[in-house]
């Protein structure tokens, strides 16, 4: 399942995220966007585990938690629309 994490801290890392998702389960990736040009996180990240009923107990006690002060949305990620406009 892919999770989508918002309201992120600037400071939090990918390798942050992945520590606090891995107390619910295996985590295939962990990714926290940044942005291309200044290089800076945007405050949001995608994280991704394998098994549905770890994500979405992940995502149960997460969504409104606080990391660094902070507290964070969680919730499945939408799939993005097919559109080749770029």
């Amino acid at each position: 399942m892919n999770i989508f994490v918002a309201r992120l801290d600037y400071g939090v890392t990918s390798e942050d995220l992945r520590e606090v998702f891995e107390e619910y389960g295996d985590v295939s990736s962990c990714n926290v966007i940044f942005d291309k040009m200044t290089r800076k996180s945007k405050g949001f990240a995608f994280v991704e585990m394998p098994d549905n009923a770890a994500a979405q107990k992940a995502i149960a006690e997460l969504n409104e938690a606080s990391i660094n002060g902070r507290t964070i949305v969680v919730k499945e990620a939408e799939s993005r629309p097919a559109n080749n406009r770029r």
